[in-house]
């Protein structure tokens, strides 16, 4: 299996990633697993958007896949973070599989606000739940990773980062080569063409749908490993206001390429954390100037600056 030089890239940089981990304090090594692990939620937002569709819903799947690891340490004795992983990728694409037959046949505001409607389902049905601790939540349990338990503290920390790092280069890799492949192309000309697509004798309602299932096993992964993150879960993961903030994350990185999630995820974890610190009661509106200063002068997204030095020097 050959790799090209965006592989390549994406492979040196996590492996850096990984390295710098070492050598990091504990507070930043957090800050980018949880930034790491959001943005590979925005990679499902960034999905659709590039098929022409807005979900302000993708919390949905990333609290089922936060969940599904969270009670399936409590409830089902499944302590292996892989499988409680990837147990949380089957039950969002299961999900997925249901929803996507009522969703994908709607476009623009009336797939958005479907999406957004189920999230908030979600949202209110477990703040009812005292089983799952309404809503405070629950702890998510120790867990271990193929039978070796990593020390508390600073061993299970850097354990968790080096697995998001993993996790999203793979993830990176594979929605690369979906784009370049037939189906992500034709995702994009469903986006710009509808009907021509269905004159190909194609479907559009069933590229969606396959794309719609995709971006919710790759959002539940997320929420899965900022659960094994934080050591809790809480219905603020289905909450609209998350769900928000990955559409935010979208457009602060733009759709240009399969790092922009990644760069624009670090960017907006680390505005937000510094304007908490110095301005508490304003933050949201630093954020927003942020969001509003990329948009008049860089529409594509910050991946924009990096496609402009690239022009330049082949000039």
């Amino acid at each position: 299996m050959r790799l090209d030089k965006t592989e390549i890239s994406l492979g040196l940089v996590a492996l850096a990633c990984v390295l710098f981990g070492f050598v990091s304090p504990g507070w930043l090594i957090f800050l980018l697993t949880i930034a790491l692990a959001k943005a590979l939620v925005v990679q499902g937002v960034v999905m659709q958007m590039r098929s022409g569709l807005v979900s302000f819903g993708q919390g949905l799947f990333y609290c089922i896949g936060g969940y599904t690891v969270g009670m399936g340490g409590q409830f089902f004795g499944i302590h292996d973070a892989i499988a409680a992983l990837s147990l949380g990728m089957l039950v969002a694409i299961v999900v997925a599989m249901l929803l996507g037959l009522l969703l994908t046949r709607y476009r623009e505001i009336f797939f958005a606000m479907l999406s957004l409607a189920f999230s908030m389902i979600l949202f209110g049905i477990l703040v009812k739940s005292q089983e799952l601790g309404s809503t405070d939540g629950f702890n998510v349990h120790d867990w271990t990773l193929f039978g070796w338990a990593p020390e508390a503290g600073a061993g299970s920390q850097h354990t968790v980062f080096t697995i998001t790092v993993v996790s999203g280069l793979i993830v990176a890799v594979l929605i690369h080569r979906y784009t370049k492949a037939g189906v992500g192309v034709i995702c994009e000309a469903v986006r710009e063409n509808e009907v021509r697509v269905e004159y190909l004798g194609l479907s559009p309602r069933w590229l969606l749908y396959g794309n719609y299932v995709a971006a919710a096993a790759v959002s539940a992964l997320g929420g899965g490993l900022t659960a094994l993150a934080t050591g809790h879960v809480d219905p603020e993961m289905a909450y609209w206001t998350t769900s928000g903030e990955f559409v935010f994350i979208a457009l602060l990185g733009g759709l240009g390429h399969v790092a922009a999630p990644f760069i624009a995820a670090i960017v907006f974890s680390f505005v937000r954390t510094y304007a908490i610190e110095f301005v508490p009661h304003t933050w949201q509106m630093i954020l927003g100037f942020t969001l509003l200063a990329v948009i008049i002068f860089l529409p594509k997204g910050l991946w924009s600056l990096v496609s402009r030095e690239k022009t330049g020097e082949r000039a």
